[in-house]
């Protein structure tokens, strides 16, 4: 079949997008689902940061590709094996194809197997086939999902299937944004009851972390980022204080307020001026928990000295250490509550066409989370 989608044939074209305009909008061709695979409608993709740094060339792919890994869409079609879904079922996209059997999947791990890793590296499915196709030329796959487009064949381990009276423009939020960042405070730090949280980066990941924190009944939530409008949100999604920390005098405030740091400070910006906040503002005995993917050539540099003596931890937060048939159905239970307002964090709606803008307006702070939406 025929659909549109944005194509990225080169990375690290200049800024501003909107010139440049690394994502082509195209023809493409796509395979019907071979076994074990499905073909989805999108109905709603969100712009992720970490899409963002792809087309920016901080992480290589092989190219061409159609990039996206945060969407909801329906089911069309079912191959051969795929069972438990059926045309017209709901679903959520994940980016991470377990496999169920790794000694991580069994140990409790799904969101860190790497059994799909060499084919996505690859630009493949988990097949090991390409279903896009350019001019009859082979299209990359980007995290097995590539949902910048009208249509996907994706794993059926790519997919959470969801209840159909969630607005389908809230639910792609649910496959990147919400389980990385409830996941981070939820799952990987244990945040408990009473606890004192500060969250740097208020991206979608980072409100997300803040509305993780007000679920886990955390008495403080220091929200830090650079822009006042996002200091904001966080403040109507629970954050209890908030700091720009373009003023110089924010890190001293926030320690003194705190009486010396935080028991759980959660990086989610990906980059080394947002480590070094997360890290200044971990008390003696805390833990610094990161759920943003820096570039991968960057380094952070701290005193082991200091880590042994101020008894400190530092640990990373893959996709929210997120078992995503659980946790999706989960925190969508406790969107239907009214407990988990992750409407709020959309900020725009726009189409195909505009993706190139899009990111322009991401890469520069002025939007949280936009979503492409699909069809009429």
């Amino acid at each position: 079949m025929e659909m549109k989608g944005a194509v990225l044939f080169e990375q690290g074209l200049p800024k501003p997008y909107a010139a440049s305009r690394p994502l082509s909008i195209e023809t493409l061709e796509l395979d019907p689902p071979g076994p074990g695979e499905l073909m989805i409608e999108m109905a709603y993709s969100g712009l992720c940061r970490s899409d963002l740094s792809t087309i920016a060339g901080a992480r290589p792919r092989p190219l061409p590709t159609v990039p996206g890994h945060e969407a909801a869409g329906i089911v069309r079609e079912v191959g051969a094996g795929v069972e438990d879904l059926a045309p017209g079922d709901h679903v959520v996209m994940v980016f991470v194809m377990s496999c169920g059997s790794c000694s991580d999947c069994v140990g409790g791990k799904p969101n860190i197997c790497a059994a799909s890793a060499p084919a996505k590296a690859q630009g493949l499915l988990l097949s090991g086939t390409r279903k896009l196709k350019l001019n009859g030329e082979p299209i990359n796959h980007a995290a097995g999902i590539s949902c910048f487009a009208e249509y996907a064949v994706v794993s059926r381990g790519s997919v959470v299937k969801i209840d159909k009276d969630v607005p389908l423009e809230d639910g792609s939020l649910f496959g990147c944004a919400v389980i990385t960042g409830v996941g981070a405070v939820v799952n990987t730090a244990k945040v408990y009851p009473g606890a004192k949280m500060a969250v740097v980066g208020l991206g979608g990941v980072g409100l997300n972390a803040v509305m993780g924190g007000v679920i886990c009944g955390a008495e403080q939530i220091i929200a830090v980022d650079i822009s006042d409008a996002k200091l904001a949100l966080a403040k109507e999604l629970g954050a209890t204080h908030t700091f720009n920390t373009t003023n110089p005098d924010s890190i001293g405030e926030i320690l003194e307020l705190t009486q010396g740091g935080l028991e759980f400070v959660f990086e989610v910006a990906g980059a080394l001026p947002a480590w070094e906040t997360a890290y200044s503002l971990t008390r003696r005995g805390g833990s610094l928990v990161s759920a943003g993917l820096a570039p991968a050539k960057d380094k952070f540099a701290f005193s082991p000295y200091q880590l042994v003596s101020d008894e400190k931890a530092i640990r990373g937060s893959y996709m929210g250490s997120c078992t995503p048939e659980r946790d999706v159905p989960r925190y969508i239970n406790l969107y239907k509550q009214g407990r988990l307002p992750v409407q709020k964090t959309r900020t725009a709606t726009i189409g195909l066409n505009e993706i190139n803008e899009g990111f322009d307006r991401l890469s520069s702070g002025d939007e949280v989370r936009q979503a492409i939406k699909f069809g009429s």
